[in-house]
């Protein structure tokens, strides 16, 4: 049995962390901390979870973490989990960062987007989680770098065509929408009931922290260094993303053909689920699981290829994922303890 700890239980990943670990049959939760929240048995912030998990949160402390736990997820705001993954590395220790502090390659790319310091990188080396194009790197890691919510859905929508260098790598537009869930527990006036209900809004135009992660892993994808134009929305969800990535196809290519390249692609990976012509995903579909699903459809017209992908941004977008990437860096079964199917209807 894999004795897990949690920092930061009582966010939304946290949380997410626990409801899917409860019934991961080869790991337990042992350590759970939480500053804010310290010596609050987690199922009073929560109690839906009473009668079925019982554990008071502390302060983090490495040294207790280590007695009482053999992998870790930090499930923290940026710029926190750079100064405790390295106090958690020692040996026989795994950690899963679902922060952003290891995501990106660049320190100066970090500080132009996050606007701070980026973390020391660790003395082992990290590796990028996204599982269905580094799983082989996944499996042998100790660190490894949970991708951010965006980036999961923006990436694995469009991975398969800059790898075959279908599109324009400088062409590319992304609009993505996120329900409320993806800017965390802390509250601020946007996400209010009354300010983000029957409301739709862009935010962080040309700014946001995810595009330098989303060029990154697309530009290693492709070879070469691939930009894209990257806008966001809050959309009144509770949970998901919805990405609808465009384009310019570098010659005349069959939705048809586009579709088999994609389940091709994807044939071997069991939480991307890629849907038949003419049928496009919506976030409910994905809802609760840790799935990603893709649709596309080729603009004869305009020549562009629209790229549609959802998940539920706190399951594939984090928590979901990061215990993807547990299993394979514990030699389990990368479905192990996960849902593929959604909550819908």
């Amino acid at each position: 049995m894999i004795r897990v700890g949690i920092v930061g239980a009582t966010g939304y990943a946290g949380l997410e962390l626990v409801r899917l670990l409860l019934e991961h049959p080869r790991a337990k939760v042992t350590y759970i901390a939480s500053k804010g929240d310290a010596g609050r048995d987690l199922n009073e912030i929560y109690p839906f979870l009473k009668g079925h998990f019982s554990m008071k949160c502390e302060d983090f402390n490495p040294e207790r973490a280590l007695a009482q736990a053999d992998f870790f997820f930090l499930a923290m705001p940026h710029g926190l989990s750079g100064d405790m993954a390295p106090k958690l590395l020692k040996p026989g220790k795994k950690v899963v960062d679902i922060g952003s502090d290891f995501r990106l390659d660049d320190a100066a790319a970090y500080e132009k987007w996050y606007k701070m310091k980026a973390a020391k990188k660790p003395d082992v080396p990290t590796v990028y989680g996204l599982p269905e194009i580094n799983g082989d790197a996944v499996k042998n890691a100790v660190l490894v770098a949970n991708p951010g919510c965006f980036p999961t859905a923006v990436v694995l929508g469009l991975y398969p065509l800059v790898k075959r260098g279908l599109i324009d790598s400088q062409g590319i537009v992304v609009d993505a929408k996120t329900g409320v869930s993806g800017a965390g527990r802390t509250p601020a006036i946007g996400n209010l009931l009354v300010e983000a209900n029957e409301n739709l809004k862009a935010y962080k135009v040309g700014a946001h922290q995810h595009t330098p992660e989303i060029e990154q892993a697309l530009s290693k994808a492709a070879g070469s260094p691939v930009t894209v134009v990257f806008t966001t929305h809050l959309a009144p969800l509770s949970r998901g993303i919805l990405s609808t990535a465009y384009g310019r196809l570098q010659s005349p290519a069959a939705t048809a053909d586009l579709l088999n390249l994609y389940r091709e692609t994807y044939r071997e990976e069991p939480f991307v689920q890629v849907m038949p012509e003419g049928v496009y995903p919506g976030v409910k579909e994905v809802l609760g699981s840790n799935t990603c699903m893709i649709g596309l459809k080729v603009d004869e017209r305009t020549g562009t290829v629209v790229v549609v992908s959802a998940i539920d941004n706190l399951t594939k977008g984090a928590s979901g994922q990061a215990i993807q990437n547990m299993n394979l860096m514990c030699g389990l079964e990368e479905t192990m303890g996960l849902p593929r199917v959604g909550l819908i209807p």
